[in-house]
């Protein structure tokens, strides 16, 4: 598997519904909105993509839709461990409205949801098979059920070497992290879409450059760690010998 999200909703109702009759959202409301969430920060207009797409953008982009009765942001700056430690300004804007977050990240196969009801969480799950359940709070939504009864259990992990590993979970994250994104926004990211999804392909997004005015200059990182990399000695590589002792490469 491959997804990754960072995506935040904003709904006056159920938010698969309201999706399905969106299109291209229209830029100067959007824009509105993200000054709204991004207060103070720099916001510069970029390229657009569609929801499809665009629900994982580059570090510093967010890809944002903005239409009556729903909006969402496409930004990896919700993707956070603890979804109850959303920011503050984040969740103040879902007074009066439904909000969900959907996170995941393929690369560690971790997953983190939450649903808010007028600003009050009521659901929130993050896990990952290297740091086990980091937060659970609320009850089971339905689509969760049939992962805590046992029946989709995670595959085992199969070595070369014939050891057989199980899965440090009882359901893969990212599977549930689909069902997750089809309930709670209607769409899916991998997979077969079911006739009655939500098109996130016919959803367009306009795009934005983010940027926190007190974090580092995005320049200034980049040279630092360009300088840092040039300061450092040749790389130096070690295979192990007969008797289990390491030896150094160029020795040979």
């Amino acid at each position: 598997m491959g997804a990754k999200t960072g995506l935040l909703v904003y709904a006056d109702g159920d938010v698969p519904s309201l999706l399905k009759q969106v299109g291209e959202a229209e830029l100067g409301q959007t824009t509105a909105m993200m000054r709204r969430l991004y207060t103070g920060w720099v916001i510069e207009a970029a390229g657009g993509l569609n929801l499809g797409d665009g629900v994982y953008p580059p570090d510093g982009r967010a890809y944002a839709g903005s239409w009556p009765g729903v909006e969402l942001v496409c930004d990896r700056r919700v993707m956070v461990d603890l979804p109850s430690q959303l920011p503050d300004e984040l969740v103040a804007a879902s007074a009066g409205r439904r909000m969900v977050l959907h996170a995941m990240h393929s690369v560690v196969d971790w997953l983190a949801f939450g649903v808010w009801e007028d600003g009050r969480l009521i659901r929130s799950l993050s896990l990952s098979p290297d740091s086990g359940i980091v937060e659970n709070i609320g009850e089971p939504l339905p689509f969760e059920l049939p992962y805590w009864a046992g029946e989709r259990r995670a595959d085992v992990i199969r070595w070369p070497d014939g050891d057989d590993e199980p899965y440090a979970l009882p359901f893969h994250p990212l599977e549930m992290g689909e069902d997750a994104l089809r309930a709670l926004c209607g769409c899916i990211v991998e997979g077969r879409p079911d006739p009655g999804d939500v098109d996130a392909d016919a959803i367009g997004l306009h795009g934005y450059l983010v940027r926190d005015p007190d974090a580092p200059d995005p320049a200034g990182k980049e040279a630092a760690l360009r300088a840092a990399v040039g300061a450092m000695a040749p790389p130096r590589t070690y295979v192990l010998g007969p008797d289990a002792t390491l030896i150094k490469r160029d020795a040979l």
